[in-house]
């Protein structure tokens, strides 16, 4: 996995960040989409990390459910962003800037920490991965979702669920090949991993 560390590079993405439907969660369909995956996983009103939330869509989607969501991201112009969301929405997100590698949160006290299109970037996947396990209660849940993407990048759900497993006893993977996810058909493998203790 090759590391896109640095916050210039997501900065100058922000702007046009929201343009893929699954970042954007602007089109009816594609939010509600992400509202049905996500919202059956979590028990009501948890305490949720959200690491490399890029503009904040899920974090503000999640909040709107009723969770209490803190979204992390290396980019200050995509916490901007997310913030701004948030407000619009008029939802109580708080957002952070910050090394989703290293991320600025209290240990051991998030239910979900939840990561959308993260660990690709990741250059040390194992140690990232223990730092969020550290910031979940001894119940709490991990949710990655991921994919191996037409372009070459990412990791595949096999290389994915053997991460975790060092790490972790159990995992599950669920297969998101649905269109309305991503508001068009894909080629490639995307997937969710969730791990509970």
């Amino acid at each position: 996995m090759v590391r896109v560390d640095t916050a210039e590079y997501w900065d100058e993405q922000a702007a046009s960040f929201d343009d893929q439907a699954d970042h954007g969660l602007t089109d009816p369909d594609v939010r509600r989409s992400w509202a049905h995956l996500l919202t059956p996983l979590l028990n009501p009103r948890s305490l949720i990390a959200d690491l490399g939330c890029g503009t904040g869509s899920l974090a503000v989607l999640l909040a709107e459910s009723g969770h209490r969501v803190l979204g992390v991201d290396l980019s200050p112009r995509m916490v901007s962003i997310a913030t701004a969301k948030a407000e619009q929405a008029a939802v109580p997100v708080t957002f952070a800037v910050g090394d989703a590698a290293k991320p600025p949160c209290r240990p051991h006290v998030f239910d979900v920490v939840l990561c959308r299109h993260v660990m690709w970037a990741m250059s040390d996947p194992d140690s990232t991965l223990e730092k969020w396990i550290g910031l979940l209660r001894p119940e709490g849940q991990l949710v990655l979702i991921e994919g191996r993407w037409w372009t070459g990048a990412g990791s595949t759900a096999q290389d994915m669920r053997q991460l975790v497993l060092r790490q972790r006893e159990h995992t599950q993977v669920i297969t998101l090949d649905d269109p309305a996810l991503w508001g068009s058909p894909t080629t490639d493998e995307r997937f969710m991993l969730i791990s509970r203790a």
